[in-house]
Order: structure tokens, then C-alpha cells, then sequence
């Protein structure tokens, strides 16, 4: 007979997370990173794509808020 398998917590954990990019509440854009991105990482990346820089049509954005593993929502 074989052994019972073992549990391994470092096997079930996501290595990449998606996040759903919106600006003023409509979602433009999803982004890929690492499941241990800080919040600051994840706004540069959300900032840098090419869809939601077309979304903001050059405006600066009044308050970037984060939701770990969810969702990024960029307020112009």
C-alpha cells in the first residue's frame, strides 16, 4: 500500500494574481502580476497599460484605489 498524500500549503498558492482595471467604475483593462505585489507595483502597472491610458485621455487621476487580489479602480 502507498502512503496518504501529504498537504502542502506551498503547492495551492497562486503565483500570479489577475486584477480587473477600472477608471471612473467601468473596467478597461485586466493586468497580470505576482500574487506578492505591493500595492505601489500594482498601481504602475495598472497606470502603464496601454488601454487605460487611452481611458484617461491624458487626465491625471484624483485618487487610485487598490483591492488586493480584485481590482484596481482609477478615479479621474
Amino acid at each position: 500500500y502507498e502512503p496518504w498524500p501529504e498537504y502542502d500549503k506551498e503547492l495551492i498558492k497562486e503565483k500570479e494574481i489577475e486584477l480587473a482595471v477600472q477608471v471612473n467604475g467601468k473596467i478597461k483593462d485586466r493586468i497580470v502580476v505576482s500574487a506578492d505585489a505591493d500595492e505601489e507595483q500594482i498601481k504602475q502597472k495598472a497606470l502603464s497599460s496601454e488601454k487605460v491610458i487611452a481611458a484617461m485621455a491624458g487626465k491625471e487621476p484624483k485618487k487610485i484605489i487598490v483591492i488586493k487580489s480584485r481590482l484596481v479602480n482609477i478615479v479621474i
